[in-house]
């Protein structure tokens, strides 16, 4: 309210409370995949070693497989942190372990003989270069794994000698996996920017509101209460109140169009609203002795006989978003119209609603004092409870005044 009127029963707005800080925390979809890599390369090292002990007397030169295979489980344990994170698996660390995967395969035929090699026998690291691969497709993406799968497909042709059937069949298998893998890691990355900065963007809007909100519960009004006096009182009083409507003009533009980041004074003259009584800002708080004073002669105040216990910041937002309601019944329907405010202590929600005996609001007035910049219920009370997860409500019949529900879920 304070500021304008709408003739239409305002829509419920609800959600999750803003985030106080520009500060975002980046989630990292792709940590996952280092863990399966570190995994994937334990077990396939195993898996290598295992299955050349298994044939170790088949071979041409055993000692020579069995000093590469110590090697391999050696490199392996000693380089799991490598793997553990993209900060740690540096782009000498790829090279180097894809020159370990590549001269396993590549000293095979000294190891084997020709025949076992041509009977489809597996090359010294066999599965285990994958993992090799796959590290370069999570690292550097696509790009990454096509350069790494062309280099182990060559040294598999090699170590072959010749493009044998099973042996493209397996270069292939692995170039389109690490290739996919890595154009997946790709699109999360970008996708981990996109989210980044909406949730920044959210953020920023979030605090701009609450700047507004603050702005308009007291510089604007602090203005106004200047241009209306100094009219009232004529003379050097009469220009400087001038100034000061031109100055409210002015500010109102900024504060719609969120051209500019202005501070927050707080003027703390509303009940509950500065939250500096020697309290923590985060404890609970009574919410009737935040709104008892606001009654007065024309200003009824009904709360329950026992404690309406709320957090400390959604009691004061709330007598913040009840102050503003009453500000606009003071303007809008006289300062001889009454009002009265009802609190009522629900199992699973706390209402407020404040209800006054004014004329009621004209129809479409509430858009067009938005358009204007006056931002009463669109920021100081529907604005507040959406930040707090609630909901604000207004309803107004012509002739029958204005009664406001602010909806706070326990």
């Amino acid at each position: 309210m304070a500021g304008e009127r709408t003739g239409a029963a305002g829509g419920r707005t609800g959600g999750p409370p803003a985030a106080r800080s520009a500060r975002v925390t980046r989630m990292s979809v792709e940590q996952p995949l280092w863990r399966a890599l570190t995994g994937y390369r334990v077990l396939t090292a195993a898996y290598a070693i295992g299955l050349y002990a298994v044939a170790y007397h088949e071979h041409a030169h055993p000692l020579a497989g069995a000093a590469y295979m110590a090697v391999l489980a050696v490199w392996t344990l000693a380089t799991v942190g490598k793997v553990s994170s993209p900060q740690r698996c540096t782009r000498p660390f790829l090279i180097a372990d894809l020159g370990v995967a590549l001269t396993g395969i590549l000293i095979t035929p000294l190891v084997e003989s020709h025949q076992r090699i041509l009977d489809g026998g597996p090359t010294l690291p066999s599965i285990w270069t994958a993992g090799s691969v796959l590290a370069f497709a999570i690292k550097g993406g696509w790009r990454w794994a096509a350069a790494a799968s062309c280099l182990v497909g060559g040294a598999n042709i090699v170590e072959r000698g010749s493009p044998a059937r099973d042996t493209l069949h397996n270069v292939l298998l692995v170039a389109i996996a690490s290739i996919a893998i890595g154009y997946v890691v790709e699109v999360a990355r970008a996708s981990e920017r996109t989210l980044a900065r909406a949730l920044q963007i959210e953020a920023a809007t979030r605090e701009r509101e609450r700047l507004a909100r603050d702005i308009h519960d007291n510089v604007l009004q602090v203005l106004a209460m200047v241009q209306r006096r100094g009219a009232e009182i004529g003379g050097e009083a009469e220009a400087l109140g001038r100034m000061a409507g031109e100055q409210e003009a002015a500010l109102r533009t900024l504060v719609t169009d969120g051209a500019a980041a202005l501070p927050s004074p707080r003027a703390g003259t509303d009940a509950g609203t500065d939250g500096d009584d020697g309290q923590d800002a985060d404890a609970p708080r009574d919410l009737r002795a935040l709104l008892t004073p606001y009654g007065s002669a024309r200003v009824t105040v009904s709360a329950p006989g026992t404690p309406v216990v709320v957090p400390g910041r959604a009691a004061r937002e709330l007598a913040a978003a009840v102050g503003a309601a009453l500000e606009n019944v003071r303007r809008h329907a006289g300062e001889d119209a009454h009002a009265w405010i009802l609190v009522e202590d629900e199992p699973e929600a706390v209402l407020v609603s404040v209800r006054d005996d004014g004329p009621g609001i004209p129809e479409g007035r509430l858009a067009a004092a938005e358009a204007e910049g006056r931002l009463g219920v669109a920021q100081s009370i529907r604005g507040r409870l959406r930040d707090l997860g609630g909901t604000a409500e207004l309803v107004s019949v012509p002739g029958q005044g204005t009664e406001v529900e602010l909806r706070l879920a326990k």
